[in-house]
């Protein structure tokens, strides 16, 4: 796993208390980072914290496709074990390798989506420097309220954990 510390998620709110904004750079080539984005192939190989994995992983990777998945918890030790969280990502800008942007909401295993749970646009934006690629995710939520419930929930881990799983791949992929 990678423990250099120029690889930290940084983060900070914005915009009213609604917006998340989250980097890291990952020392990889903007295009390979894009690519783990943007495939079913690399995205359940990384996309879970800890002690989850992607159990469905349905993508249609373009402007209005859809991606439907699910994380389920495998860790006997979280007091999740055995929980399945799905959700329904739905493409809304696509510029290769420099952005994407989506909508993210809970939703259940037929892709149905659960109101009662907040829904995310997320702004994912690839900067290439020196052969290494800053992510920058930008997740604004409808209210201050909602961002804190999500940040309640441990979003802040959650994501540290799953692009510390993203930055092995890259490794991995990069020595083939």
């Amino acid at each position: 796993m990678t423990n250099n510390p120029a690889s930290a998620l940084i983060h900070r709110v914005e915009n009213d208390g609604r917006t998340l904004v989250l980097e890291r750079v990952f020392d990889a080539p903007r295009a390979l980072v894009f690519e783990a984005f943007s495939k079913a192939e690399h995205l359940k190989n990384w996309f879970s914290p800890k002690g989850w994995t992607i159990t469905v992983c349905n993508v249609d990777f373009r402007v209005g496709g859809v991606w439907h998945f699910c994380m389920k918890c495998t860790d006997e030790n979280q007091e999740f074990y055995g929980h399945e969280s799905w959700s329904k990502v739905i493409y809304q800008e696509i510029e290769e390798p420099d952005r994407i942007v989506y909508t993210d909401s809970f939703s259940d295993a037929e892709g149905n989506i659960n109101e009662s749970m907040p829904t995310s646009l997320i702004e994912m934006t690839f900067i290439e420097h020196d052969g290494k690629t800053k992510l920058i995710s930008r997740t604004t939520h409808a209210t201050a309220e909602m961002l804190k419930s999500i940040l309640d929930m441990g979003v802040l881990m959650g994501v540290s954990q799953t692009w510390d799983k993203l930055a092995d791949l890259l490794e991995s992929l990069q020595s083939e």
